[in-house]
């Protein structure tokens, strides 16, 4: 076996030594052992890692170097072959993501994954397509991202009306187990171009899907903001049975605190995006973040090569509980070392042709696989919903995927003991 180490990380700029890379992650395990080969093959493929690893997201871009810490290790047992590393940070900025991209590329990167935030995605999809190099989206739901006739770039996540799409069949089936409907619901969600697509694909699909409640408030707000004070007034003063958020990490700590200050009484919460099932919410909220149902892109825990993935997280990471960020990274790097194996060559034009015609069935995420229509996108991902559970997330739909029963409606918060 050849020998590892950790090579200078391209980053615009300079390349700043490794110290100052996870000091400024301030996490040293999420790149701790970002796997580089020494003496590389003339077939190996340098593959640009591009997350949000500072400023407000950073912690999610952190969680995502997660799932490609894990991927050496499980390709490895799938019979694939590892590639090079290159770890890039947007900073949580649309301007330096694709000041970054163009930089990593330029000192060799010959695919691209990223970049979690579909505006920072977007940036670096625009790079990609006019350098003709292969760009895998690892996390990002913003429709035009392969509405655009991208021949460069593919994703492996659903899209915004996708998401919504599966929360309103997940949230049916979990009205129908559980006896309990709620007759109206506040939509409260982030201004932001994740969260405004999402509410737009949610107002343009409730229609079709006929659902039983009626959406009596919808609430946008600055994710960035401090004081969420008046969005709950809102949320309360429209005395609605639920609410469904769609939240980042920080405003989703926020809210759940000032739900909890302000004694809000509801059925339930029913989030659909990031932050409410992160291990640092459930953290910073203890008891109080417990019974919100995440509908959301996940992992299946049943599946095979989950089983393989679980246990080398675990041993890696034994604090963190697996999540969207780890598993849609690591298929990321999977589709990658995939194409690799198959096209047997770092050329762009070969791996181009090699994505196109990915058929991945051995996958670790919710539904039957992965392989990309005309358009770069997986038709076939399905989401999933999740709930908290005292610091875990537990899948309750869809069923074959699920390992626990539903608590709905959710405890109420003055009676959590």
């Amino acid at each position: 076996m050849s020998k590892k180490v950790i090579k200078s990380i391209p980053h615009l700029g300079g390349a700043p030594t490794r110290r100052q890379v996870l000091a400024g992650a301030g996490i040293a395990t999420a790149a701790a052992a970002v796997p580089l080969k020494y003496g590389l093959a003339a077939s190996t493929l340098k593959v640009g890692i591009l997350q949000p690893r500072s400023g407000p997201q950073g912690q999610i871009g952190l969680d995502c170097q997660r799932g490609a810490d894990i991927a050496p290790q499980v390709l490895k047992q799938l019979g694939l072959p590892e590639v090079e590393y290159m770890i890039g940070d947007t900073e949580t900025k649309v301007d330096v993501a694709r000041a970054r991209a163009e930089k990593m590329i330029n000192d060799g990167a010959q695919l691209m994954i990223g970049c979690f935030d579909s505006g920072q995605t977007m940036a670096v999809a625009q790079v990609c397509e006019s350098k003709n190099i292969p760009f895998v989206v690892n996390i990002a739901a913003v429709p035009k991202l392969t509405e655009l006739g991208y021949k460069w770039v593919w994703r492996n996540f659903p899209t915004g009306p996708m998401i919504v799409r599966d929360a309103f069949v997940n949230q049916k089936a979990l009205f129908a187990m559980t006896g309990a409907t709620p007759k109206t619901v506040t939509l409260l969600h982030a201004n932001d171009t994740f969260g405004s697509s999402l509410a737009g694909a949610l107002f343009a699909l409730a229609p079709r899907f006929k659902m039983p409640y009626k959406i009596v408030e919808k609430i946008p707000y600055d994710p960035y903001g401090r004081d969420f004070s008046a969005e709950v007034r809102k949320v309360k003063s429209s005395k609605a049975e639920a609410v469904w958020t769609v939240s980042r990490l920080l405003d989703a700590i926020a809210i759940t605190k000032e739900m909890v200050r302000q004694r809000l009484d509801i059925m339930g919460i029913m989030s659909t995006g990031p932050g409410w099932y992160e291990d640092e919410y459930m953290k910073a909220t203890g008891k109080y973040g417990n019974d919100v149902v995440n509908l959301v892109p996940w992992w299946d825990p049943n599946k095979p090569t989950s089983k393989i993935f679980a246990k080398e997280f675990s041993a890696k990471f034994p604090d963190k509980n697996i999540n969207t960020n780890h598993t849609y990274t690591f298929e990321a790097v999977m589709v990658a070392s995939d194409a690799l194996k198959r096209a047997g060559s770092n050329n762009a034009k070969a791996l181009q042709a090699a994505i196109q015609k990915t058929d991945i069935k051995n996958n670790v995420t919710t539904g039957p696989g992965i392989h990309f229509n005309e358009k770069g996108q997986n038709p076939d991902v399905v989401d999933s919903a999740i709930q908290n559970r005292d610091g875990r997330s537990l899948v309750i739909l869809p069923k074959e995927a699920a390992v626990a029963k539903p608590i709905w409606p959710m405890r109420p918060f003055n009676k959590r003991g």
